[in-house]
């Protein structure tokens, strides 16, 4: 059963509490104005075979902290927070800016983690400037601009809407922040440094991130594999759980991540 949890100010869901220390950990880290939420599919789905654990990032959903204005802020916040709650063995798993934060922890600490899946990610996170002109207006268009540009055409608007409006609750000033570190993040000069096993997963129809930008991690991350997934946006973990979830999962076992130690 899901846990709804807190630790010294971050909010955190968890599949398996307390954590069973015979398998790994699966560190789930949202995207730029979102919340913990978007990750209820992965928690709940792959809790039989590791620890799930999706983390409100500061000034996010239920956490309490001040939101950031840089990437590496946030994945310092992330560490810390890892610290306190000491999860066996964690995999990190980031979407969007989520995964600007994983790889500037698996950069920061190269021995620390064993292996990552980074999720309709990039090295570098050029902002529209569409995205900062509608935020600049309002908040509300701005939730209903990333449902109409994140879900693919081919995914039920009708039901995920609401969803996708209910992992966006989120202060104005903390998403600007977040747009703002995402315009500012760039390690494609820093990616020689991640050895780990890393999974990269794109979505066919993704327009914020496309596919391209994760071929570029796949060709400049020496142990990384790609796998796309068809029929989704931007918003793949809510829009094909199935796919994503079932990618995760031959990734944790083809590796032999699937148990700590």
């Amino acid at each position: 059963m899901m846990q709804s949890l807190q630790s010294d100010g971050i909010s955190f869901v968890s599949g398996n509490w307390p954590f069973d220390m015979d398998k790994v950990s699966l560190v789930f880290i949202h995207g730029a104005g979102l919340n913990k939420a978007c990750w209820e599919n992965q928690v709940t789905g792959l809790s039989d075979l590791a620890n799930t654990i999706a983390v409100d990032l500061p000034g996010h959903g239920d956490s309490r902290l001040s939101g950031k204005e840089k990437i590496f802020d946030y994945a310092r916040a992330v560490t810390d927070f890892l610290d306190l709650i000491h999860p066996p063995n964690p995999v990190l798993c980031g979407i969007s800016m989520g995964g600007a934060i994983v790889q500037q922890m698996l950069i920061n600490d190269k021995d620390r983690f064993q292996a990552a899946v980074l999720i309709n990610t990039g090295a570098r996170l050029k902002v529209m400037p569409l995205i900062f002109e509608t935020l600049s207006k309002s908040h509300s268009d701005f939730v209903d601009m990333t449902i109409g540009f994140g879900i693919s055409p081919k995914s039920d608007a009708k039901k995920l809407g609401p969803q996708i409006a209910t992992c966006s609750q989120c202060h104005p000033q903390v998403v600007w922040k977040d747009f703002c570190a995402c315009d500012t993040f760039d390690v494609t000069r820093d990616l020689g440094a991640i050895k780990v096993p890393v999974l990269i997963l794109t979505a066919g129809d993704d327009i914020i991130t496309p596919p391209k930008y994760g071929i570029f991690l796949e060709k400049n991350i020496k142990n990384a594999r790609r796998q796309n997934i068809e029929d989704a946006g931007h918003f793949s973990p809510m829009e094909n759980p199935h796919a994503v979830n079932a990618a995760i999962r031959d990734f944790l076992l083809e590796n032999r991540i699937n148990r700590s130690g």
